[in-house]
């Protein structure tokens, strides 16, 4: 499919952005202007965000040419982390800018789709203003949606909702947020008083027919899937892939000796790539690695990323990251999902990820275009751990 069923207008900003619609594009796109609930598989860098999006915006573009698009909330999209949430609504900003550009030069009339994140972070009197002037597109997380649930006049900010994006869901889907969120979708499902469409994104989800019911429901025989469009293009991408031993023998414990051998390669690794991420299990850890680094590298080359640290210090490590300024920046899962931290050339992992999907969805966070190539090197800190990274590459080798 091209951009043909699109505005003009929102058919043009996209052409001139893209050669082409991505296959998870050009296959969820008939899907959900078709009204039907969708669940997108796809790997990193596919193109799924813009995917879920850009009908909504069409369908909020035509509102507005038609004289008909009210101070409404129709669109909501839910995130796993609050910085994901920050990051959606920068991204959505291009598109809109964008398409309005391209209305003008139709001589069109303006269409002023407005967007707002609402998390834990958002300032009260962000909130206030809400209220009064609902925005069209609201980016919040989990608890966030529970919370506005629970408050009268966030019900009825959210009772016009037409459509809800579940990013991430194979993040959400195995816990107890996951849990919670399933209740918050039944709860905005029952509140509006017409079918909420649902889209689900995902980088990595099997098996995916249960996915698909944790996306819209279960009815009374427990089958929902067949009311849910699956839009699987594969989760496998040609990856640079291997693990890192130090010269040292591993032991049961890293002795500070061996540690000093692990700092000095990845220095050698920062320096033969342009930008390097890298993933530890603890915030403790994430001080430490990059203390160590900033001493071999220089305190302006090294950030530091984890939950602990405030909302301003987060967003100006992604900023430096995204354009350049670090080479290196150590963190925690904080970065692990889709913030836009711009092209990283490698991703290093210390310690067992211990999960596959986890390793996938960290390594993906490198080589993000739709033809970039995934590097990562796993950097096992134990003999368990040596034993645990071999089972989990030689797993992904044969296509697990």
């Amino acid at each position: 499919m091209n951009t043909a069923s699109f505005h003009p207008a929102v058919a043009d900003w996209f052409d001139r952005k893209f050669r082409a619609p991505t296959g998870a594009q050009a296959q969820a796109w008939p899907a959900i202007q078709s009204g039907k609930h969708v669940l997108i598989a796809a790997p990193t860098g596919s193109g799924k965000t813009l995917a879920a999006f850009l009908a909504a915006i069409d369908s909020l573009v035509r509102q507005g040419l038609d004289g008909g698009l009210k101070d409404e909330t129709q669109v909501v999209y839910v995130s796993p982390l609050k910085a994901l949430s920050n990051d959606v609504q920068r991204n959505l900003e291009e598109p809109l800018q964008g398409i309005r550009e391209a209305l003008g030069q139709r001589a069109l009339p303006d269409v002023d789709i407005r967007t707002w994140v609402r998390t834990g972070d958002t300032p009260a009197a962000d909130r206030e203003r809400a209220r009064k002037r609902p925005p069209h597109i609201v980016v919040t997380t989990p608890e966030s949606l529970y919370i506005l649930l629970g408050s009268e006049s966030g019900r009825a900010m959210l009772s016009t909702t037409r459509t809800i994006i579940v990013d991430e869901i194979h993040a959400l889907a195995p816990n107890k947020r996951g849990s919670h969120l399933a209740i918050s979708l039944e709860r905005l499902s029952a509140l509006v008083p017409h079918p909420l469409l649902r889209i689900g994104l995902s980088a990595t989800q099997k098996p995916i027919d249960e996915v698909a019911r944790f996306l819209v429901g279960a009815d009374a025989k427990g089958d929902a899937a067949a009311e849910c469009t699956i839009v699987d293009t594969g989760h496998t991408r040609e990856r640079d892939l291997a693990i890192e031993i130090p010269p040292a023998p591993l032991e049961s414990v890293m002795s500070n000796e061996t540690w000093s051998l692990v700092y000095d390669r990845l220095v050698q690794l920062i320096e033969s790539h342009r930008t390097t991420l890298i993933f530890v299990n603890t915030r403790r850890l994430v001080e430490r690695v990059s203390r160590q680094l900033a001493d071999r590298l220089g305190e302006e080359h090294v950030g530091a990323h984890h939950g602990s640290l405030s909302k301003e210090k987060r967003f100006d490590a992604e900023q430096r990251l995204k354009y350049g300024k670090l080479k290196a920046l150590v963190a925690t899962a904080s970065l692990e999902l889709g913030i836009d931290i711009g092209d990283v050339d490698l991703v290093c992992q210390l310690g067992s990820p211990r999960g596959i999907a986890t390793f996938l969805q960290r390594v993906g966070r490198s080589g993000h275009a739709v033809d970039g190539t995934p590097k990562g090197r796993l950097f096992p800190l134990s003999r368990d751990e040596l034993v645990e990274s071999t089972a989990l590459l030689d797993s992904l080798n044969r296509g697990e």
